[in-house]
């Protein structure tokens, strides 16, 4: 900023213009301390994150479902985590239904598949010390039975979740075993070598399995409010049931398309229950999708359970995206994805937070928020009521008290501060 007094005169006129540029020298001196002061406080507000904060896991290895898990969160909590030697992902915090929870995923353009699932998940597992669970959500390929009674309709943008089938675990690593001599996989400890999920997840879903067959009515509220957010393609909108195809193979391996009536827009989306199968191939073979089906009555195919179960035991939730066949592309993923995201948000309202540091605290404008983040206050207050947060009292008056709980934090550019004890601000 450049400003030129002409000096002009003197007596009482010159006297008024040396106060003037005085008083505006101190204006400009107290502007600059005003800039410092908001640079040190921008500085303050990316500080790093504490991994000790952090409880759940939600590993996401595919970027479109990680951007639907980004969308689903109630906050997105500005700064970073320490990173050392060795570290090699960077995770993204935010709270969701009381929860603080880490987003993890794969690097851009690394592989996927179990191995790389594998590693994510340990360095999640060693990174954050008061892990409590974790939850696998993205796309997998459904597989139809309609050989079952009732049978077993599974279409494009359904949700699969992974449960435990009489005798079969919920998550089966179908390529891993001991080749026999009859040319057959025998698999590892008659295929229960994978860690079961954890008890508490397993009784969230069990919560939300009561609903059935109603249960969507629980989650689609989370996808309606994320549906219209943009990712790198598009949006996360259903591209419609005209445009699900599935085809099989009959008696004689022609494969041929089958007629299904379109479902009743209440009745859309469906959730179905139990073992999903989990291997290193991607899978685009009908025939070889069937067998598989048949010889372990798994529902859907993936890529990541058996890498991440033994390092981290996560609930698996997954949105149908394609049927394992040469039809298969990426059209599918973005609603397949959002609609995953939404029932494993729906889980994590089930589960009550934990007591401690893990808790997200309560309250707006009570964590550090980023520029962005301020912008979509509004959105996330509607969010915490879905998940049935404190949302704080409201005066006569109509002002709204906020009760702030815990340590300290500075909201930059809000002017609210919190300083622990119970304070109440207006």
């Amino acid at each position: 900023m450049h400003v030129i007094f002409k000096a002009s005169g003197g007596g009482a006129s010159g006297v008024a213009q040396q106060s003037l540029v005085a008083s505006f020298g101190c204006f400009l001196f107290l502007y600059q301390i005003f800039q410092l002061g908001s640079h040190y406080l921008m500085a303050i507000s990316m500080a790093n994150l504490r991994p000790e904060d952090y409880c759940i896991a939600w590993v996401a290895p595919l970027e479109i479902e990680a951007r639907a898990a980004l969308h689903m969160l109630d906050h997105r909590h500005g700064g970073s985590f320490p990173m050392s030697r060795g570290d090699d992902y960077v995770f993204q915090a935010g709270d969701m239904c009381g929860h603080n929870i880490v987003i993890a995923t794969l690097p851009a353009g690394q592989e996927y598949g179990t191995g790389s699932a594998a590693a994510i998940a340990s360095q999640a597992k060693r990174f954050f010390p008061n892990f409590w669970f974790g939850l696998l959500v993205g796309v997998a390929a459904g597989i139809p039975d309609f050989r079952r009674s009732p049978p077993r309709d599974i279409r494009l943008g359904d949700v699969l979740v992974s449960i435990p089938d009489v005798d079969r675990p919920g998550a089966v690593a179908y390529d891993l075993g001991k080749e026999t001599g009859k040319d057959e996989l025998e698999l590892l400890r008659q295929d229960h070598i994978l860690a079961q999920t954890e008890p508490v997840v397993r009784s969230a879903i069990g919560s939300i399995k009561l609903e059935s067959p109603d249960e969507s009515r629980l989650f689609l509220p989370h996808y309606e409010a994320i549906k219209n957010k943009r990712h790198a393609n598009g949006t996360f909108m259903d591209p419609g049931q005209e445009h699900d195809k599935l085809y099989q193979l009959d008696g004689e391996g022609v494969e041929r398309l089958v007629e299904r009536q379109p479902r009743p827009n209440s009745q859309r989306t469906s959730v179905w229950y139990g073992p999903i199968g989990s291997g290193e191939k991607l899978m685009k073979n009908a025939a070889r999708r069937d067998q598989l089906r048949d010889q372990y009555g798994i529902i859907g195919l993936e890529m990541e359970a058996a890498g991440v179960m033994n390092r981290i035991p996560v609930g698996i939730i997954r949105g149908v995206c394609d049927y394992a066949d040469e039809h298969k592309n990426k059209e599918w993923q973005p609603y397949a994805a959002a609609m995953a995201a939404a029932y494993a948000k729906t889980i994590l309202s089930q589960i009550a937070p934990k007591n401690g540091s893990c808790v997200a605290p309560k309250g707006e404008g009570a964590r550090k928020r980023s520029f962005r983040e301020s912008l979509d206050s509004d959105e996330d207050d509607t969010r915490n009521k879905r998940c049935n947060l404190d949302e704080g009292a409201e005066t006569s008056a109509g002002i709204r008290n906020v009760t702030f709980r815990g340590q300290g934090n500075q909201n930059v550019g809000s002017g609210n501060i919190s300083i622990g004890g119970d304070q109440y601000f207006r």
